[in-house]
């Protein structure tokens, strides 16, 4: 367990860094960064908004967000979904009706025998057709079933700083994974990414461009964002 709001307060002096700079860098009004840091938290319209801005807040101060999301909830999120009530176990079938569908299923079985042996006799009787000698047959052309290429199941994502430069901090697979890059992307350096998921925050995502698997997909612009890459696509992170 650790203070949230001392451990913000904390980080942002300790850069040198002031509300207004923070407020243009991450879009969130000041009084409610000051109440982050004073942990006045009923300050903020919802939780949602709450761990959005904390999150938001402490990863544009270099620290971990879902760290600070995490305490957050153990702390102030109570639970309010309900338990919910076990279904109702349905009642036996009576012996009446598992007596009918034995019934119903060897006579099934029944048919089934009968149609067999019918087709077995009926093509073993039949007499089989000569072809007479310089007449060929003509072999019907077999149709090949197109091959369908699978889906992709990895993140393979280029990212170039086409338009100027960017910050921007890569995590493997999760918020809290291996860190594959941090630093500064300077106006036509570009980096290779590959994994299963990846955790993007980056400053400036209107000077970036990407391709992921071949396709070029726009960034969300405005403000420090925290992005989750998934072969399907870039979403936001909640």
């Amino acid at each position: 367990m650790f203070e949230i709001g001392n451990s913000l307060r904390e980080a942002r002096l300790r850069q040198g860094l002031d509300f207004p700079e923070i407020e243009q860098g991450t879009k969130i009004r000041g009084k409610y960064l000051r109440a982050l840091e004073d942990e006045q938290f009923d300050v903020l319209p919802a939780q949602t908004y709450v761990k959005g801005f904390l999150r938001s807040y402490a990863e544009y101060l270099g620290l971990d967000g879902q760290l600070y999301v995490d305490e957050f909830n153990s702390r102030f999120v109570v639970g309010e979904e309900e338990p919910q009530s076990r279904p109702r176990r349905s009642a036996p079938p009576s012996r009446g009706v598992q007596v009918q569908s034995r019934v119903v299923l060897l006579t099934l079985l029944g048919i089934v025998s009968v149609t067999a042996l019918v087709i077995v006799a009926w093509t073993r009787g039949e007499p089989q057709t000569v072809t007479p000698v310089g007449l060929g047959t003509t072999k019907a052309a077999t149709q090949k079933t197109p091959v369908v290429p699978a889906a992709a199941k990895s993140v393979r994502l280029l990212v170039k700083a086409s338009r100027g430069s960017c910050w921007l901090q890569v995590h493997k697979t999760s918020a809290t994974g291996p860190i594959l890059f941090q630093g500064t992307l300077d106006h036509g350096q570009q980096q290779l990414f590959t994994a299963r998921k990846l955790w993007i925050t980056l400053d400036r995502p209107e000077n970036l461009v990407t391709i992921l698997n071949g396709h070029t997909r726009r960034l969300p612009v405005g403000g420090v964002k925290t992005l989750i890459v998934t072969p399907r696509g870039i979403r936001p992170a909640v």
